[in-house]
This record gives C-alpha cells, sequence and structure tokens, in this order.
C-alpha cells in the first residue's frame, strides 16, 4: 500500500468510528484492560491521561461525532522576548497534516485571565476550516458561538466568554494537555458530546474492529434487558449472561 493509499484507508477508518459514540471508543481502548478480547488495553485506565475529564464541554451536540489526526498550539500572554510564533504558524501546521484535523489548542494563562479568556472565535475558525480542521478543543473558554456553528466544525471548549486582551502563541506542534488529556501532534482524537479520547494512529483498524464487536454486544444486552424485569436476570445480562 502506498503512502497515499494508506491515508485514503485510514480517513475511510475515521468516517466508520464517527459511527461510534466516544464511550464505545474508551471502552475499546483501555476501559476494561481484563476483557483481552475487546480491549486492546493500551493504557493504564486511571492512572494515564487518555481521555478528558468534566471541565471540556461539546458545544454543538447536533453536529455529532469527529475524528481526526491531531495538530496542536499553545497560546499565553505577549511575551516581548519572544515573537517567533504567530496565528499563520498554526495554519501551516494545520494545512500541512493529514485530514481531516482536530486542533488541540492550549491556553497557558494565569488562572484570572483563562477564566475569562474569549480564545477562539469566528475569524480564526472560518481559516481554520479552510484547511481541513473539523473539530477544535481548547482547555479555556472561547466565544461567537452563534458565528461558528454554520460552520460545522465540533467545538470542545470549558465553556463560553465573550472577550479577550491581547495573546501570542508560545507553540505550535508540541505536546499538550486538554481538560486532563495528554495528546501529541499526529494522534488520533474521537470526540462527541460524552468527551474526548485519543489514541495511536497504528491502531485505527483494530479500534474499528472491536468497535463493531462491542456495539453488537451492547446492543444484545439492552435488547435482552428491555425483555425482563428480574434483578437476578439483569444482573446476569449485565455480566454478559444472556439466556435465549
Amino acid at each position: 500500500m502506498t503512502f497515499e493509499e494508506e491515508l485514503l484507508h485510514r480517513r475511510q477508518v475515521m468516517q466508520e468510528l464517527e459511527g461510534f459514540d466516544t464511550p464505545t471508543i474508551t471502552n475499546v481502548i483501555a476501559t476494561f484492560p481484563n476483557d483481552t478480547e475487546n480491549c486492546l488495553g493500551l493504557y493504564d485506565p486511571w492512572e494515564v491521561n487518555w481521555y478528558s475529564d468534566h471541565s471540556l464541554k461539546c458545544m454543538y451536540p447536533e453536529h455529532g461525532r469527529r475524528v481526526g489526526y491531531v495538530v496542536t498550539a499553545v497560546y499565553k500572554m505577549p511575551d516581548p522576548s519572544y515573537k517567533r510564533l504567530a496565528f499563520e504558524d498554526i495554519l501551516k501546521a494545520a494545512d500541512a497534516s493529514p485530514k481531516p484535523v482536530i486542533l488541540a489548542i492550549m491556553q497557558n494563562f494565569p488562572e484570572k485571565f483563562k477564566k475569562k479568556n474569549g480564545q477562539l472565535g469566528g475569524n480564526m475558525l472560518t481559516a481554520y476550516k479552510q484547511l481541513g480542521v473539523v473539530g477544535v478543543m481548547t482547555d479555556g473558554p472561547s466565544r461567537d458561538i452563534d458565528e461558528i456553528r454554520p460552520l460545522g466544525i465540533q467545538c470542545m471548549f470549558t465553556g463560553l466568554s465573550a472577550g479577550h486582551g491581547d495573546f501570542a502563541v508560545q507553540a505550535v506542534n508540541v505536546p499538550v494537555n486538554i481538560c486532563g488529556m495528554d495528546v501529541v501532534p499526529g494522534e488520533i482524537v474521537h470526540m462527541d458530546e460524552n468527551g474526548a479520547v485519543k489514541f495511536p494512529a497504528a491502531y485505527l483498524d483494530e479500534i474499528l474492529i472491536r468497535a463493531k464487536r462491542v456495539q453488537e454486544i451492547d446492543d444484545r444486552k439492552q435488547a435482552a434487558m428491555r425483555k425482563t424485569n428480574d434483578p437476578a436476570k439483569l444482573a446476569k445480562i449485565m455480566k454478559g449472561i444472556i439466556e435465549d
């Protein structure tokens, strides 16, 4: 398979993965490490920062799920001693990345400013969309919620704030932590209204195989549960014991 064919294959797999919610993907990646058939066990589920915490909120549940390659950036307060990076450098990184892109932006500000920093807005996201960005997540607030909605970009923020002061780009395509999730450029992120999860691109095929299997198991369990109100039977079904 050529490099171009591999990229096309991965893109097709990512599109299929949008058919599953993010909790299903987390189950496949690491949630149940003792289930060696269905869970890859890529991370220690408690000790490794592989998915986002409750502070990362989905702004557009109606937009649905997004899966893509991570591009990262860090913003900070203006620093006269370092002015080498700018917004254009983030655009170049998104342009150079395989598509689709999930942009992860860390806000490295003092807490008193971070809570009221409307970091991302309509102008920024319009530019990002032109370069293949389908989802954005940031560990602080942003703004222009109605202006951004028609773009179709899924946005994960901690909340909303109407304004901001001067800021500067500190870094592009470096490891970042977004609301409890450590991500590095080139990893894959799956995100929906439940939160976000990351994993290495090399596992795309295996995750899709297991996601299909896990979804089938969950569908069978829930179908069986709807047929009984017996606590003992419900507990057995929860354990995967289904009596036809």
